[in-house]
């Protein structure tokens, strides 16, 4: 059964929404900070003194449950930033979550300010399960709580649904759920690895029961174990912006072996169309060029399906002129499916063993794994239950491969239109690369063999024992900085940074003369034996447009820490010693020095050398001597002039179209800098009428100020506080006065009446008098 999931806009009435929070209010006490707080009642404080983080809450019930599953595979985090200005934190005693708005930076650059009282996201239904981690999407439109059974999706506009319930809550099997995490190019778009060696993808907008994609892994045993826990996913990650990796899934297995999908894209998912171009012409160029059937037949099938996927590439040049990102459309080749590309083999020196893979250097089992980008590099850095990192970039470029005559399983709607797919993604014996770097192939691309990788390096975190068994390794990439990777533990956070990064610049691939990685600890949690006294249960880093970043990091204990991390001078270039190692100096010096035309024609030509002979005047040039002489002369100048002279011509016809690409290079930008001119120049009249505007305006405003100060009593000085004491006791008396003035004026209002009575008594009194005296 399929329900329906808005992202934006909740179905919520007046009415469901107060039986709601009748309903809350038995989840968790009311809290001010759950309505709406005008921004003025705000109080901005620094994250580390919010009163939410405080020790005096609570650790958290669950955090002792949690940690002796057995089904937990990667370290808590109830922590998540939406990249922008908020922050969100769980709530594991009270089962909501937190939303805090944050300021970076303010008011000094090592700061960070957060908004008090924070907002009280609440659910609308009742949750009793153990949350691990939290994950929330691009636009923060929705919230990912990962528990010890399954996955549930929060929107934070209050609707709490579970994902592939009928798969993951199923009594029936025990699969579980290995990881999650949205998809770098959708913000509805969710990926889970589970137990079952599948891998699906759940589109949120439109179905979160069952999944849109799902590719069931048949990996092949190779190695040097072969029991059944070799070949058990652990960990999964895409990959970034670069060729076919954007649309590439790596997937880490228990033994160490990392296998490739590729291509894998969610319906509707933007793309840039610079990059989509690119890979068009790299498959046309290279790929149904190639001399080989099998790398046109592999690059024929990644043409039709980038042409489906996405139909603008059949359009004509002057209707994509303006196109900046588009959207792929649902596809799927109908009689192949992916191929599981691996395991990747490694670049190797030394000898292999038996299988074609070379000895791992790590101990226990791979935990986790991370993909990281820089420049044209691509490096996949493996967590090992050992505590040491492995590090690895690919030796070459990733392309997409299928298994023909293997058709998938799709679902169709009443139009014809794709819904979902399944496939069996199998690997091939005939995969396995494995390269020497003393006999390098003659490698060629698009033959489906998949890249092998390079060990670049393993750092050893000399993680200390844990009573808990193997310690659990999480990795993060600095957003600023990709050479810098923060490793979240048990015992902490640490820092490697990887100074031979890019790759690309070294020389001729050599890995023996390059900086090893540095490890800083940033923050630690041991204390004394104890490796597990204070573990972290969320981690984010923060960042600015400015280059600034920091990392906030909360403890079981409530007890939030936020440092400032420095970015600037953290990859420090190489130096060269002269006088110790003069000769490789001056090699690595032409090493660095940009190959636009080489060192010796700009050293010019060497200095010729004449033979020194005393009786070179008497030498006639017919004489055998003076024509060997001769002979001798024309030999040292063809030696120095004439062949200089061939090879500046060579450097000039060589380089000539490179220069011409940087002449036009240069030209356009200037271009572009003199329309930027022409532009301010056009817009310079406009800026000096607002400034008019604003200058008078000024004025005005300091006349009436000086108006205003020229009002009577403007210059009046505050009373002192003798003066105010006075002034409140003569208005005591006066309010007593005024009572009495009004009693008095009572009793002369009687006095009045009084009067008139007693005259008209004696009126009447005279008259009678007179009539009696008649």
């Amino acid at each position: 059964m399929r329900f329906n999931f808005d992202l934006t806009q909740p179905r919520f009435n007046d009415e469901v929404k107060d039986q709601q929070q009748q309903q809350n209010k038995s989840l968790i006490p009311y809290s001010p900070s759950s309505s709406s707080t005008p921004k003025d009642q705000l109080q901005w404080l620094p994250l580390q003194d919010h009163p939410l983080f405080s020790s005096s809450i609570g650790a958290g019930d669950d955090y002792d449950a949690g940690k002796s599953s057995p089904t937990r595979v990667l370290p808590r985090n109830l922590m998540a930033w939406d990249g922008a200005s908020r922050i969100y934190f769980w709530d594991s005693k009270n089962k909501c979550l937190h939303r805090i708005s944050v300021r970076l930076g303010e008011p000094d650059p090592t700061s960070v300010l957060a908004a008090f009282p924070s907002k009280v996201l609440q659910a609308d239904v009742e949750l009793d399960f153990i949350v691990t981690r939290i994950s929330i999407n691009r636009n923060g439109s929705a919230l990912i709580l990962s528990v010890l059974k399954s996955h549930l999706a929060w929107n934070v506009c209050l609707r709490t649904v579970p994902i592939g319930s009928e798969i993951y809550q199923n009594s029936n099997n025990a699969i579980r759920v290995l990881q999650a995490m949205w998809h770098p190019y959708s913000d509805t778009h969710l990926a889970v690895l589970s137990s079952d060696l599948a891998f699906r993808i759940f589109n949120l907008s439109s179905a979160h029961g069952l999944p849109e994609q799902e590719y069931y892994l048949q990996p092949v045993q190779r190695g040097r174990t072969r029991n059944a826990s070799s070949i058990c996913p652990v960990d999964f990650c895409f990959g970034h912006d670069h060729l076919w990796d954007r649309f590439s899934v790596f997937i880490l297995f228990s033994d160490g072996s990392v296998y490739v999908l590729c291509p894998v894209i969610p319906f509707g998912s933007v793309y840039l169309w610079e990059s989509i171009v690119e890979i068009y012409s790299d498959a046309q160029t290279f790929g149904l060029k190639s001399a080989s059937s099998t790398a046109v037949s592999n690059s024929s099938l990644a043409i039709s399906w980038l042409e489906a996927t996405f139909p603008e590439l059949n359009q004509q040049e002057k209707e994509v002129n303006h196109i900046s990102a588009v959207k792929a459309r649902p596809h799927v080749l109908i009689d192949a499916s992916l191929s599981l590309q691996g395991p990747l083999g490694k670049v190797c020196q030394d000898e292999e063993d038996n299988n074609g893979f070379c000895s791992v250097e790590c101990d226990g089992r791979s935990v986790s794994l991370i993909y990281d980008s820089v420049g044209k590099d691509s490096i996949l850095v493996t967590a090992w239950s050992g505590g040491q990192l492995q590090i690895d970039a690919l030796a070459d470029e990733i392309q997409p491969l299928w298994h023909t005559g293997s058709p998938p399983r799709i679902s169709f709607d009443f139009h014809d239109r794709i819904l979902g797919f399944a496939m069996i993604c199998e690997s091939s014996a005939d995969q396995l690369s494995v390269v020497r770097l003393d006999q390098p192939p003659d490698y060629s691309g698009w033959l489906g063999h998949p890249p092998p990788v390079l060990r670049l390096a393993i750092v050893d975190l000399a993680l200390p024992k844990s009573k808990d068994g193997d310690p659990l390794i999480s990795m993060y990439i600095d957003p600023l900085i990709p050479e810098r990777i923060f490793c979240l533990h048990g015992g902490g956070v640490d820092s490697i940074v990887l100074h031979f990064l890019p790759f690309t610049n070294q020389i001729n691939g050599n890995i023996e003369g390059m900086k090893t990685p540095s490890v800083h600890p940033v923050l630690c949690t041991c204390h004394g034996s104890n490796a597990s006294s204070s573990p972290l249960c969320g981690f984010v880093v923060l960042f600015d447009s400015f280059g600034y970043s920091w990392i906030a990091a909360v403890t079981s204990t409530r007890e939030c820490l936020v440092l400032e991390m420095k970015t600037w001078n953290i990859l420090l270039p190489r130096t060269l010693d002269r006088e110790k190692m003069p000769d490789e100096s001056e090699e690595a010096t032409e090493r660095i020095t940009p190959d636009i035309i080489s060192r010796d024609i700009l050293a010019g030509p060497q200095l010729v050398l004449v033979p020194q002979s005393s009786n070179l005047r008497s030498i006639t040039a017919d004489s055998i001597e003076g024509r060997s002489t001769l002979h001798q002369y024309f030999k040292l100048f063809h030696e120095n002039y004439v062949e200089y002279a061939h090879k500046v011509y060579f450097e000039l016809k060589h380089h000539g179209p490179h220069l011409k690409k940087i002449i036009d290079n240069m030209h356009t930008r200037l271009h572009e800098a003199q329309k930027k001119l022409q532009n301010v120049v056009e817009r310079q009249p406009k800026l000096d009428d607002r400034i008019r505007r604003a200058i008078e305006h000024h004025e005005s405003l300091e006349d009436r100020l000086h108006k205003l100060r020229r009002l009577p009593g403007i210059h009046k000085k505050p009373l002192t506080r003798a003066e105010r004491e006075f002034k409140a006791e003569l208005g005591t008396f006066l309010v007593h006065s005024f009572g009495y003035i009004a009693s008095l004026e009572q009793l002369s209002l009687m006095n009045r009446e009084n009067s008139k009575k007693v005259k008209l008594i004696e009126s009447a009194l005279k008259n009678r008098q007179e009539e009696t005296a008649d």
